[in-house]
């Protein structure tokens, strides 16, 4: 069942740092393999794909939190943001049914697991 409780939301939220760096990108056409997502925006498809699948652009770290949160869920993107704002790093956050993902910039990903874990554990 999903959580909508922000202390157990963030004792329970265990990030996990994937391997690969991902990007954004404005797309026309057929799609790339393994796209993460896609944001339909009145200037074009936004897609989010891994860096490799999109050809160019900035590197961002996905880091995808396990715990099971609740779409209504009330301050956990503000507490994220807040932690990694604290450092100094910038944050996307993606949310899906099931899980929140963060984008962080990907020479910041070791910093930004850094304070995650922190305030999971404050």
């Amino acid at each position: 069942m999903a959580e909508r409780d922000l202390t157990v939301l963030l004792r329970g939220m265990e990030p996990v740092l994937h391997d690969l760096p991902y990007g954004f990108a404005v797309w026309e056409g057929a799609l790339p393999e393994e796209v993460f997502a896609t944001v339909a925006e009145a200037e074009g498809l936004t897609v989010v794909a891994p860096l490799d699948r999109l050809g160019a652009g900035e590197p961002w770290a996905r880091i995808s939190l396990t715990v099971h949160s609740d779409l209504a869920a009330v301050g956990l993107t503000a507490a994220l943001a807040t932690a990694l704002a604290r450092e100094g790093i910038s944050c996307n956050v993606i949310a899906g049914l099931y899980h929140d993902h963060l984008f962080v910039p990907w020479d910041r990903r070791g910093d930004a697991m850094a304070a995650l874990r922190g305030l999971a554990n404050a």
